[in-house]
């Protein structure tokens, strides 16, 4: 009981230098608490609409595929109409209703404007049945009732503005579907963000399947008291389970969350890892305030040691202040994490997913997992300065507090501090050198690893020589101002370290991704430069197959010399080892080897586009044993089986088309059927002499009707790609911002306690002549010092990590390694700034301190 009491009181007595430690925890807990409401709540709207749009039972065929996937083909898998009246036979069956289903599917206005998501979430195309019923009400008109009009969702009209009457444009494989709006209808529960549209039946299959007599899928009702499994083993019987496939409707909701699943994963794993870079830097700032405090209050714990007081039971007293801190920030953090989740759903509403902060889902082990995080890494973070206040004699009640550390310590430090260095840059070096990827990303890891944390412990031991490096630049020109500010960070080597570290992890995290961004920029620009020949590439951003209209208009361009066209087809292929692989051929024309210069390793690429032939990687033909003019066999996807020779081996230290496997368009034609034949994902184009300008506009001009398709020439191609690596990195930069800001209160709260630490120094300075600036300009100083202490470390540490991550990326064909001057010299810059912003409010207490009663101060 008296060591609870004697906690709470220094507890309370020192509230305002808890606080910033406080707030770390709290946003470190926060953010973790944030991202598991935050994915629960997505997993549970998804959740919700897969089992409001499931029927009962649905049968599909056999080879269809996910609901994310876009067919190759254009056209989803279908079934014969036939099927519904035979399903409608079977035992238990309450109704059966053929449906239509496409996401190949663009939907445009009347100003060519996509009115689908461009998020990612798909737009998708049917016939109205029953089972949609289920899940929606029409709100305004009615359903479709002929081949001119269409129903939309709400949220689409919502968002487009899109009103009764208004004219739409569905574009398919099969053709164009212009069609008026003759209803709204209304998810019962939430639409995240997929637009939809409905046709009737007889225009959905003739325009969405090519057919009148097929459908995607059927949707099956059970009569009362019949359950979902008895009817899926009677539906089964009637049809066979030879082309079908049969899916309950828990089974047909899990397969679409499992669709889901990956996505949400990464995110909220992402997440997760930034919360916890978030909370190693909160651990920093722990560890540095318990520590001053333990030194501050040395006399103290020196006099309890004297009047009977247990190591043991000052070293309680220390941990249960931890535990208090601890528990109060995770309570709050937890109340924190749940107005975060509901600011990240209004943020993605603005982007286009939408989630309704009704459906809020806090599952009972989010306020758990928050508050066990941050109580055990708080108390932890703590243990070392409660160890140390643990080891004070009864004679330091006799001296002045903040006794130096032991020399040994010092020694100890530097030792194993060069030692995990060390080991990290030989992990490293190893790692650069690899000739595999897989290798050397186990060494990059532990090497990252080993040099972050080398750098932790040897930080006070060089804090020395950066600090008066950096003082010749930034302090010493203001006189002896600038000196006082270098001898006290100067003055206790730990803490200063400490404090640096804290914005280290950060900064090295942001030097080394910009570094490996810059990179793969500039490696993909030169390799485009290298490679490529054509002048224009024309591909869709949502992975959609070219149609065949936008195909035929390209290629009746008369400005352009020569089209190609490149196709995916999917194949097994049985190498001459014997051993099968489940691969993807690279369909394309000989003007290609024009379009992306590709070397050879043996063989001329040439002879892989004779009839029936191909070419192979270099690391397939190797691990595989394969020369040129052995035969394979391939098995082509809804087509016949060929043996194909191989004509050539491409080499694989290219970063485009890497370990592609070439094969002539008319090879696969003769043996997949024309309606199995996939449609070209992508397509080249190079302009006649002296007419790139003219064939470029002609091109934009003649897809502008198809606003998925997109016209780009090499220049446009590069400013693409940069600008979607610059999107990935300015969102990983947003989500570290989280740790910047938790190392920004470890430095204010590094020098709040230092000022109070120097109570009577300061007061006796002011005595003596120094002014309310000088005091102020000396306390900035010192937390520029130390800001850019930090920021130096972080970013020599951070541009070692990309350069060795970027000599694996060489191995994948990224072999330009490019450092971001621009960017490392703005955050080294920002980190002066920073520490600028932080030394405001402990400059300005300093230089507010009354004189008499700060020399007064024991």
């Amino acid at each position: 009981m008296t060591v609870l009491k004697t906690s709470m009181r220094s507890f309370f007595a020192h509230k305002g230098r808890m606080a910033l430690s406080a707030v770390a925890v709290l946003l470190s807990v926060a953010f973790v608490c944030g991202t598991l409401v935050f994915t629960d709540t997505m997993s549970s709207t998804f959740d919700k609409l897969f089992a409001a749009t499931s029927a009962d039972v649905t049968v599909s065929p056999k080879n269809s595929k996910g609901s994310d996937e876009t067919p190759e083909t254009g056209k989803p898998e279908s079934l014969p109409a036939s099927a519904v009246a035979r399903v409608a036979k079977a035992e238990g069956v309450k109704s059966a209703e053929g449906g239509v289903v496409s996401t190949s599917v663009t939907v445009v206005d009347k100003d060519n404007e996509n009115m689908g998501s461009t998020t990612g979430a798909p737009t998708i195309a049917g016939n109205w049945t029953s089972n949609d019923r289920k899940s929606m009400d029409i709100t305004s008109g009615h359903s479709p009732r002929g081949p001119t009009e269409m129903m939309v969702d709400a949220d689409t009209a919502d968002k487009h503005g899109l009103k009764i009457g208004d004219e739409l444009r569905t574009i398919a494989v099969t053709g164009d579907i212009k069609a008026k709006i003759t209803g709204i209808a209304t998810f019962r529960v939430t639409n995240p963000g997929a637009a939809v549209v409905y046709f009737d039946t007889p225009t959905a299959q003739s325009k969405l399947l090519g057919a009148k007599d097929r459908f995607t899928q059927i949707a099956v009702s059970a009569d009362t008291n019949v359950t979902h499994e008895l009817l899926k083993k009677n539906v089964a019987s009637e049809l066979g389970a030879g082309a079908f496939k049969y899916q309950t409707q828990k089974e047909a909701a899990d397969a679409s969350r499992a669709d889901m699943g990956g996505f949400l994963d990464v995110m909220k794993y992402a997440m997760l890892g930034f919360a916890g870079i978030a909370l190693l830097v909160g651990v920093f700032l722990i560890v540095n305030t318990f520590s001053m405090l333990v030194a501050q209050r040395t006399r103290e714990i020196g006099l309890m040691r004297a009047i009977g007081s247990s190591r043991k039971q000052v070293n309680r007293s220390v941990l249960v202040e931890a535990l208090m801190l601890g528990v109060l920030g995770s309570v709050l953090g937890v109340g924190a994490g749940v107005g975060l989740a509901v600011g990240l759903m209004k943020l993605m509403g603005g982007m286009g997913i939408e989630l309704d902060t009704s459906e809020l889902t806090v599952a009972w082990t989010t306020p758990v997992i928050g508050l066990v995080l941050g109580i055990v890494v708080t108390v932890l973070a703590a243990w070392l300065p409660a160890r140390r206040a643990g080891k004070v004699s009864p004679m330091a009640a006799l001296r002045d507090a903040g006794t130096p550390a032991d020399g040994r310590t010092g020694l100890v430090r530097a030792v194993l501090g060069v030692l995990l260095t060390g080991g990290g840059a030989a992990a490293l070096f190893g790692a650069a050198q690899a000739d595999k990827a897989g290798d050397g990303s186990l060494l990059l890891g532990g090497g990252v690893l080993l040099t972050l944390v080398g750098f932790v412990v040897i930080g006070p031991v060089i804090a020395g020589f950066f600090v008066r490096a950096l003082s010749l630049v930034v302090a010493r020109p203001f006189g002896r101002v600038g000196r006082l500010s270098e001898r006290n960070a100067l003055r206790n080597p730990r803490r200063t370290g400490a404090t640096g570290a804290a914005l280290m992890v950060g900064l090295a995290l942001v030097a080394s991704l910009s570094v490996v961004g810059s990179s793969m920029v500039a490696s993909a620009t030169d390799e485009l430069d290298k490679s490529v020949g054509a002048d224009f590439i024309i591909q869709s951003d949502m992975g959609q197959p070219i149609t065949p209209a936008v195909e035929k208009k390209v290629r009746a361009s008369n400005d352009l010399e020569s089209v190609t066209a490149y196709k995916n087809v999917k194949a097994d292929i049985t190498a001459p080892d014997g051993k099968k692989t489940d691969t993807e051929l690279s369909a394309t024309q000989p003007s290609y080897m024009k379009d992306l210069r590709r070397e050879t390793s043996a063989g001329d690429l040439a002879d892989a586009y004779a009839k029936d032939s191909m070419s192979v990687g270099t690391e397939f033909a190797k691990d595989h044993k394969i020369k040129v003019g052995d035969r394979m066999t391939v098995a082509f996807e809804h087509g016949r089986t060929a043996k194909l020779r191989v004509g050539a081996i491409t080499k694989d230290d290219t970063a485009v088309d890497q370990g592609a496997m070439y094969v002539n368009i008319t090879t696969v034609k003769a043996h997949v059927p024309a309606d199995r034949m996939p449609l070209n994902s992508i397509m080249f184009g190079t302009a006649k002499e002296g007419q790139a300008d003219a064939a470029y506009e002609a091109l934009k001009a003649d897809l502008k009707p198809y606003p998925q398709f997109k016209v780009r020439d090499q220049a446009d191609f590069k400013q693409t790609l940069k600008d979607q690596v610059g999107q990935l990195l300015n969102m990983v930069y947003g989500l570290l911002a989280l740790a910047i800001v938790v190392a920004v209160l470890g430095v204010v709260n590094t020098l709040a306690l230092s000022v109070v630490e120097r109570t009577r120094e300061i007061g006796m300075m002011r005595a003596i002549g120094l002014s309310r600036r000088q005091m102020r300009r000396m306390i900035r100083l010192e937390s520029v010092v130390i800001a850019l202490f930090g920021a130096l470390l972080g970013l020599g540490l951070g541009m070692s990590w990309g350069a060795t991550a970027q000599q694996l990326l060489a191995l994948e064909g990224l072999g330009v390694l490019a450092i971001p001057w621009s960017t490392i010299l703005a955050v080294f810059a920002g980190s002066a700034v920073v520490g600028l912003i932080a030394a405001l409010i402990p400059a300005f207490r300093a230089g507010r301190m009354n004189v008499l009663n700060a020399i007064a101060t024991e």
